[in-house]
């Protein structure tokens, strides 16, 4: 029996997948990216709610009325493929529910464990940090390569995916990196959607509360104006852009 560390959950999640959802945040993310609104899950060793995949799936059971043909569940975190036995056997679960199944991940766990997840995934929502590795390293603390071998192979299964795409001022906000990370992106004929996600400062109190200094203080919210320059940008690649 595989118990999953679990960070708290969201019964009724619009922003993480398609219809309502219902979101599981699993504890633990080998990731230590400088714009993290959820730091409070990076220590895969701080218990917070152990539970079951039965005993999830229960909880998650009593908002099927509300999924209709397009939501279900989506597991993120933190990095939930840091618990990929227990996302394995929740998903297991969940398709013999018929419910909907989204993965919420980095990309940088990539074994045959984790293949064998994506056979009970039905959506990917892939975030791709930065495209350049070096900015990639600096930002998050790990190496790129591993994301970019998770997307190729989501592309050789045809599974769908979602790309997210945080734009941070002065980091991620510039052309040449966007328009690379556009023409990558347009390689890759399983992605139903590209989400463009503005830079906010919404978790910076979660520093505080943990005694981190936070990375970015000095790095401003994008601009709604720019967001819509740089949707515009990627639609140039034909890219389903939200």
């Amino acid at each position: 029996m595989v118990l999953g560390n679990i960070h708290s959950y969201e019964s009724m999640g619009t922003v993480d997948g398609p219809g309502i959802r219902f979101v599981v945040f699993l504890q633990g993310c080998p990731l230590r990216c400088k714009f993290c609104h959820n730091p409070d899950t990076w220590n895969i060793n701080e218990k917070k709610i152990e539970e079951k995949a039965e005993d999830v799936l229960k909880k998650i059971k009593r908002y099927k009325n509300f999924f209709g043909k397009k939501g279900g569940v989506t597991i993120t975190g933190g990095e939930p493929l840091v618990q990929s036995d227990f996302v394995l056997e929740l998903f297991k679960l969940c398709k013999k529910e018929g419910i909907h199944t989204v993965l919420d991940t980095s990309g940088y766990i990539f074994n045959e464990k984790v293949k064998e997840v994506l056979n009970y995934t039905d959506l990917v929502l892939l975030d791709i940090k930065a495209i350049d590795e070096k900015t990639y390293k600096d930002l998050t603390k790990v190496e790129l390569e591993n994301t970019i071998k998770f997307a190729e192979y989501l592309k050789s299964i045809k599974k769908p995916v979602w790309i997210r795409h945080v734009v941070i001022p002065g980091i991620t906000d510039n052309d040449e990196m966007l328009k690379k990370m556009a023409e990558y992106i347009s390689t890759l004929d399983n992605v139903e959607m590209v989400e463009i996600l503005p830079y906010h400062t919404l978790g910076v109190f979660k520093y505080k509360e943990l005694g981190l200094k936070y990375p970015l203080e000095k790095v401003e919210d994008l601009s709604y104006e720019r967001k819509v320059e740089i949707m515009e940008m990627f639609k140039k690649y034909n890219l389903p852009v939200h």
